[in-house]
């Protein structure tokens, strides 16, 4: 089965009509009041898809949580959410023109389980995945998003969905008191920082996966996460990577789109090399394919969706 008919089998549908009509109908048939019936209706429209994003198996790569709404409601609301997915991420979108426009676009934001976040790639890869699969938008679109980072955008090609990122390249700082400490290693081979997070190589991806920092005292450290790599001892891939924010309600991400916004432009100057292929070595791991372009970077990605909820509340 080709990865688009199996897009296609996952039964990923528009959420407005997530319990679908014949829910409808047996609610209509049901006598039901009208204020109930609304009730029921708007019931229906918040329907969450938990989809794992950066991985082409289930229980892979990073969850991320989707949800469709007519608007947006109160940050709180959203927040609140989020908590109760805890997951590293829940993407809210709201449709900005009609899905089935030839330039299909929507507003995205993007709640960890404590606090609303600017860049998130695999709730975006997320996101775009529940779009194309369940037939929301055409499989040849490029999707829009406008986000708190600017407009971004997905294409699905070479079977895997493409994310249009801005590239935040890192810059060589000084480490902040207790950031090694924290990490729980004792020196390093670069420390840099862009506007998000730190970045910290390594020498060996051995030394990457062998971390255990200290969270409590790395959530002190004035910064969204920490970024963690190394040159990867696997063929199959080009750098290794760990990323930690417990500052943002994040200890340890699965996978992180965003962290690879700086890797690329980071590595493409030790390496010299435009195209690489990232693992980030957590306990679910998953890949990141990188292209990175002046001032942009294209992040390459599979998803698979694992679960459909209806929210109550």
């Amino acid at each position: 089965m080709s990865r688009w008919k199996r897009f296609r089998s996952e039964g990923v549908s528009y959420p407005i009509f997530g319990i679908g009509w014949y829910a409808v109908l047996c609610a209509a048939s049901s006598h039901l009041s009208a204020t109930r019936f609304l009730l029921s209706l708007i019931a229906m429209a918040y329907v969450l898809h938990q989809i794992d994003a950066f991985t082409d198996t289930p229980f892979g790569g990073n969850p991320a949580a989707v949800c469709l709404l007519p608007a947006f409601p109160e940050d709180t609301w959203m927040q609140q959410v989020a908590g109760e997915m805890n997951l590293s991420e829940t993407a809210f979108l709201v449709a900005h023109n009609a899905p089935t426009s030839e330039a299909p676009a929507y507003h995205l934001r993007w709640f960890t389980p404590t606090t609303e976040v600017d860049l998130c790639g695999h709730a975006t890869l997320a996101s775009a995945h529940w779009l194309y699969a369940g037939g929301t938008v055409a499989a040849d679109a490029t999707v829009t998003f406008h986000t708190a980072s600017g407009v971004l955008e997905a294409r699905y090609a070479d079977e895997m969905i493409w994310l249009d990122f801005p590239a935040e390249p890192p810059h060589a700082v000084n480490p902040p008191d207790g950031l090694l400490e924290a990490l729980g290693t004792p020196a390093a081979v670069t420390i840099a920082r862009n506007r998000m997070d730190y970045l910290v190589q390594l020498e060996t991806a051995a030394a990457v996966r062998a971390l255990t920092p200290d969270l409590t005292r790395l959530s002190t450290i004035d910064t969204r996460g920490v970024i963690v790599t190394a040159p990867s001892d696997d063929s199959a891939y080009d750098v290794v990577s760990r990323f930690f924010a417990p500052r943002v309600g994040v200890p340890e991400d699965p996978v992180t789109g965003s962290a690879h916004c700086a890797l690329a432009p980071y590595w493409h100057r030790v390496l010299g090399r435009d195209e690489l292929t990232g693992y980030q070595a957590s306990a679910r791991g998953g890949v990141v394919r990188m292209q990175h372009t002046n001032d942009r970077v294209q992040l390459g990605g599979q998803a698979v969706a694992v679960l459909k909820a209806t929210l109550l509340v």
